[in-house]
């Protein structure tokens, strides 16, 4: 279970019946900015934690694009 939680409510959540990998974390995460909004609005950062998923080549400028 991925939820992406903000003070209004959930954003995103996500189950899956296997462990995350790079491919499924990028999928939430493209998934996850449909939702969010530019910096300094409403749902505008996203905070994680330090798991090996999290560090794919590109997460930084696919969030920063959006």
């Amino acid at each position: 279970i991925l939820p992406a939680i903000s003070l209004g409510g959930v954003l995103h959540l996500d189950i899956l019946a296997c462990s995350w990998t790079q491919e499924t974390f990028e999928e939430y995460i493209e998934v996850l900015l449909t939702r969010m909004n530019s910096y300094s609005q409403k749902n505008s950062v996203i905070v994680m934690d330090n798991a090996s998923q999290h560090h794919f080549e590109g997460l930084c400028e696919t969030i920063e694009a959006q």
